[in-house]
């Protein structure tokens, strides 16, 4: 399967989508001016997140000192030994003692899942995947399935404008107000306004002097699922959020934390109403082939990329007003025909085969171009 091109054309979604579903082996590798990731898949999954131009601040020694599970000392301590044995750092730290192998792997994963969402925010780039053997490093990351990947981002994107009404500043400090309910039995969490294990977690690590960024340090469960929780908590009025002195509303250049994932919000609404102007021009039949006729299918990838994404647009357009009239998304993307919403032809248009689509939940489905 050759994939290259730039993020513009084929975003970072898609792209997950496409390996998840086709479970290809090989590695992603994604550049922009100053960042460059590589993704290792396996049968589809994800089994490698390497970021090659790293900040300082973000390499595993930093994020466990930040967290407060090692000091400076025992890092600089087990950098020296690692120059002087050539092991590993995690077998440095863990050998001394410093921290459990468990909880090392903990962080190799948290630091994995976070350049991964970040991959989200980017605003241009190109990618290449090239289809080759990937195994696992020694110090490897649980296996994760590209479409959890995926579904967790389009979460992220769905919930962050609403969370960060209330969690709208990196230098907030917080207040505990009263005590939580006691946890039940089955009490999971994860949805906006619930009160699960992340909430407990990031309660118990409220103190004076630690403002978002060092809880989002010491919580040890990435920023956005930190932020959430303290939404919740915020809202359930056992927290309060504490403004910097002298301020109480956000000022522009103050949302450090937040602006990359805000600012995703709003490229893909102005690109979704840019395309939304483009499938009405495919759907005149604007685009077709030279000596053809709107529905068939054309000879320029470039082109056909480039409708494709509009047609998209249309189709995940339609999906959600049939969501909306009948409460759930369709088993297939005929029922869309048979509700009168698109025509028969805008589900392959501007390929001869039919879009894929998979249903994944009430809200959450995969549409996929056909392979070429």
């Amino acid at each position: 399967m050759s994939l290259q091109g730039t993020l513009k054309d084929f975003g970072i979604g898609d792209i997950l989508q496409l390996i998840g579903q086709q479970q290809k082996t090989g590695t992603l590798h994604l550049h922009d001016k100053e960042q460059e990731v590589r993704v290792g898949f396996k049968d589809g999954h994800i089994i490698k997140v390497e970021s090659l131009t790293r900040k300082r601040k973000d390499l595993i020694g930093a994020m466990l000192v930040r967290s407060e599970l090692i000091t400076e000392a025992q890092l600089e301590g087990a950098l020296e030994t690692q120059r002087r044995t050539l092991k590993r750092l995690g077998d440095v730290l863990v050998s001394s003692h410093a921290l459990t192998a468990e909880r090392f792997q903990s962080m190799m994963q948290l630091q994995a899942t976070e350049t991964l969402y970040r991959l989200f925010t980017w605003k241009a780039g190109t990618y290449e995947f090239i289809q080759e053997p990937v195994e696992p490093d020694a110090e490897a990351i649980r296996p994760l399935r590209a479409e959890t990947v995926l579904m967790e981002g389009f979460r992220m994107v769905d919930e962050w404008p609403v969370i960060r009404k209330k969690i709208h500043r990196d230098d907030l400090g917080f207040e505990r107000l009263k005590a939580l309910p006691q946890p039940r039995g089955d009490e999971e969490g994860g949805e906006l306004g619930v009160i699960g294990p992340s909430e407990r977690r990031v309660y118990e690590e409220i103190a004076p002097g630690r403002d978002l960024r060092k809880l989002v340090d010491v919580c040890c469960l990435g920023e956005f699922e930190t932020c959430k929780a303290l939404f919740n908590l915020v809202k359930g009025e056992y927290v309060r959020a504490i403004h910097p002195e002298g301020t109480r509303a956000p000022a522009p250049g103050d949302q450090r934390l937040l602006a990359r994932v805000a600012g995703t919000v709003g490229r893909v609404v102005a690109t979704m109403v840019v395309l939304a102007a483009l499938a009405l021009v495919v759907s005149r039949g604007a685009w077709a082939h030279p000596g053809g006729t709107p529905g068939t299918s054309f000879a320029d990838p470039a082109a056909q990329r480039h409708v494709s994404r509009a047609q998209r647009v249309r189709i995940e357009a339609a999906l959600e007003v049939f969501r909306l009239e009948r409460g759930e998304l369709p088993e297939r993307l005929d029922s869309l025909v048979q509700a009168g919403l698109l025509s028969p032809e805008e589900l392959r248009y501007p390929w001869r085969e039919e879009y894929y689509y998979r249903r994944l939940a009430a809200r959450r489905f995969i549409l996929l171009p056909p392979l070429r």
